[in-house]
Formats: structure tokens, sequence, C-alpha cells
């Protein structure tokens, strides 16, 4: 937990904080940041950091008395065309405003931003001399993912362990494609969703990609296609595959961005910020069997 001493701030003096951490222009087109319920001259003397913009977060930011819940996820990314309490986002959007809990929501601008999802899940990871896997045209400081080295080479099976021993522990664990034993240097990381980014990764020459929600389709081809180019070049099935927790691959973000607001904040009086202690990571339970044994590609 952070704070800082003075008086309490405004919803508009956190909203335009993260807007300057977090620029709404840098969001992708597709995206729906920024705030979603507030009134702007509401005092905020306490704000909650979270994945995703559920129910267990509320009744977490109620019950420590938040005036505000910074999510990353988007709790209406499709257009509505109601908030009635009929539904289930809906009755969250009228609870949250009976509360007096505003919602502000940073999300692609976020992961592209320096300081931001995929720094903070780089810096996480230890990695160094990095830069964004693929920059934005106007800013090439800013940009989705990050691809950077490590320290000191290590194999996979290591670099595995160590991102599932340093990222919250989910259901599905960290699953890995490649032979355990190969040398890996060079990382590229995407918080969230990333399969969408293979071309890019290998145009990075990354050793191994870190990333979440990994299809079967596109994870089997990029792993095809490693193999037989490696084949031809006697060189290493190049990048392996790290796949993780969407909701895990997120959370480091959490309490950079606490920190940074409470830091900017601090001219403009007290604000305390923390980070929830709720796992939002859908999956209860795994049905654990024996698995087909497979050489590694």
């Amino acid at each position: 937990m952070v704070q800082t001493p003075g008086r309490p701030v405004t919803l508009a003096d956190v909203v335009a904080t993260l807007d300057d951490l977090y620029p709404p222009r840098t969001a992708e087109g597709w995206d729906a940041v920024g705030t979603v319920a507030g009134d702007p001259a509401q005092p905020v003397r306490r704000v909650l950091f979270a994945v995703d913009p559920v129910e267990t977060v509320l009744d977490e930011a109620v019950e420590w008395g938040a005036d505000l819940v910074v999510t990353h996820h988007p709790l209406l990314l499709k257009p509505v065309h109601s908030v009635a309490a009929t539904t289930f986002k809906g009755a969250l959007v009228h609870r949250a405003v009976r509360e007096g809990v505003a919602l502000h929501v940073a999300h692609t601008n976020a992961d592209s931003a320096p300081g931001g999802v995929a720094d903070a899940l780089a810096d996480l990871l230890g990695l160094v001399d990095r830069r964004p896997l693929v920059p934005h045209d106007a800013d090439p400081a800013r940009g989705i993912g990050r691809v950077g080295r490590l320290v000191s080479p290590t194999t996979l099976r290591a670099f595995a362990e160590a991102v599932a021993a340093t990222l919250p522990a989910t259901v599905q664990g960290v699953r890995v494609a490649g032979d355990p034993d190969a040398t890996v240097e060079t990382v590229a990381v995407v918080g969230g969703s990333g399969d969408s980014l293979f071309d890019d990764v290998r145009e990075a020459g990354a050793d191994v990609y870190v990333t979440s929600d990994l299809r079967h389709h596109p994870a089997s081809e990029l792993r095809e296609r490693a193999a037989f180019e490696a084949r031809g070049s006697d060189g290493p099935a190049r990048p392996y595959l790290v796949d993780t927790a969407h909701f895990a691959s997120e959370w480091p973000w959490l309490a950079v961005a606490a920190r940074d607001v409470v830091t900017r904040l601090a001219p403009l009086g007290t604000v305390e910020a923390r980070v929830s202690t709720r796992s939002t990571d859908p999956w209860t339970f795994r049905v654990e069997h024996n698995c087909i044994e497979r050489t590694p590609l």
C-alpha cells in the first residue's frame, strides 16, 4: 500500500493523471477506455487497482471503502443500448453508483505505455535492453509488447520455472512448447492474448515468447514452422512458447500503476492506492491425468 499526505483529490484529478500516464489516444481503435461511472467532482481518497471489473472486485472496493476502481479490462467493451440492472453488467454499474465507487478503465493504452503492462511484465522477468515488440508509428517508445534479453542465458525449463514462480499462481499454471534444455536469452513478452503477434516475435529474433491465451492451431503452426526451418539451417527451433494465464500476465502492472498514480498525485493531496487481493482468473480447478509423452519441437 502507498500513501501521500495532504488534501483529498477529485476523480477529475485522478483521471487526468491516468490519462497522462496512459493517453487514451494511444488505445487501439476497437477499445473502450476511460471513465465508465463516476462524478468528476467527487473526492477520491482510496483507489483500488484490479485486472477485471467483476463483482468480487466491487465487493472488495466497498469493504475497503474505495472511491475509485481502476481496471485493466473494460466492463463495456462492446456497444450497449442499456445499463439496466436486469443484466449482470448493468447491475454492477448500478451498485457502483449507489456505493459511490467510480470505475475507470486503462486497457490497450496501458498495454503500450512506458511503465505499462508490457514493461511491468518485462521488469518482473528481468529483461534488459528492451524495446517495443510492435512500436507505435508516432512514438517508437510506445507499442505493444516488449523484446529484451536476460542478464544471463538460461535453459527454457529454468526460464519457465522462473516465470511460474514470479507470476500469481493460477489453475492453468504455465504451459511450455519447446526443448526444455534449449538455451534462451532474447525474450519477447505480451501481457494478455498474444498469438496474433507471432510474425512480429519471429522478426524480433526472440528465443522465447511469453504471453497468454495461446490457441492450438496458431501455436502448433508456429512450432511446426520453427522445426521445419531449423532443419534447413541446423539451428534451434525458435521461438519457444511460454503460455500463462491471461490474468497472471497482466497482474504485475497493477502495483506499478498504483505507485505511479500516487506519486503523480502527491503535490495535490492525499490518496491511498492498493492492488486487489481477489484473483479474477475465471478457472477454478483442473483435472489431472497422465499426459501423452511427446518429443519437444
